[in-house]
């Protein structure tokens, strides 16, 4: 699982960056993009990866934070595409845990590293693991947060038109996502399953007021259309329907506890 964590580090990574506040989103992709590159590049001499099968993996992590990178920021740009983006994404991180038996057990300088901090957690951990958790933790920030985004774009959950969008009336999604998303997965590898679904369900009650709002403004903008001809077109060039909130709120949360669920169970494969 050794290939898998850096693919995941070096996507994590390139997401978070290239997230950043860019004058120019194309620099921040490439800057990303470079990034993540050189994080498989640096950790795997770090983690002594330098078999013959872990340069095969390494090189299907690297082509996969490549082609993920360029083809999501395309899909953004274009509304095009979601899917492509989404397939190389799934299909490096599955060959990478088909073909993990040509990887090498992480050691090198990592391992020793680990052993010389003196922390028992960390001494007495898998340097594999260790690498494993930090690609999964990473996943559910920026990256967690681009998948869910081009799932509602593919969708249609999404104006591809810029128009009035769904998150409009949702506010702090892109906050939100991430820390339930490190809560789920915190708490999945802690045992506390439980606990992780209290979580799910304290999102919807953090949102039902939002939703409420949402539907009563709906109620309050038809019964305006029926009473003034332009009001419709008004209403749909001015604000997101209560069912194209509800739409975005139910598949956003889904494709989102599905991010985290998927780490939680690789995280129990590594």
């Amino acid at each position: 699982m050794s290939a898998l964590a850096l693919l995941l580090i070096a996507v994590g990574l390139s997401d978070s960056i290239a997230v950043r506040g860019w004058s120019d989103r194309h620099t921040g992709r490439r800057v990303g993009a470079l990034a993540g590159l050189a994080s498989v590049a640096a950790l795997a001499l770090l983690a002594g990866l330098t078999g013959w099968g872990d340069l095969a993996l390494l090189t299907i992590a690297g082509l996969t934070t490549g082609g993920w990178v360029v083809l999501a920021g395309r899909a953004d740009d274009s509304d095009l595409g979601q899917g492509l983006a989404l397939a190389v994404l799934a299909a490096g991180t599955a060959l990478s845990v088909l073909l993990s038996g040509w990887a090498t057990p992480a050691g090198g300088a990592l391992g020793r590293w680990l052993e010389w901090t003196g922390i028992e957690a960390l001494a007495g951990a898998d340097p594999t693991r260790v690498l494993l958790l930090v690609g999964l933790v990473l996943a559910q920030l920026s990256t967690g947060n681009v998948i869910v985004r081009l799932v509602l774009a593919h969708t249609g959950a999404l104006n591809p038109l810029g128009g009035p969008q769904a998150s409009d009336r949702l506010r702090g999604g892109r906050l939100l996502g991430p820390m339930e998303r490190v809560f789920i997965l915190g708490l999945g590898l802690a045992g506390q399953v439980t606990a992780a679904s209290i979580v799910i369900a304290a999102k919807g009650l953090i949102r039902w007021p939002e939703l409420q709002r949402a539907s009563r403004d709906s109620e309050r903008l038809e019964q305006a259309a029926r009473d003034t001809p332009d009001a419709r077109t008004n209403q749909a060039a001015t604000t997101a329907s209560i069912d194209q909130v509800t739409e975005y709120f139910l598949i956003g949360s889904f494709v989102s506890w599905l991010v985290a669920l998927v780490a939680l169970v690789v995280a129990h494969l590594g």
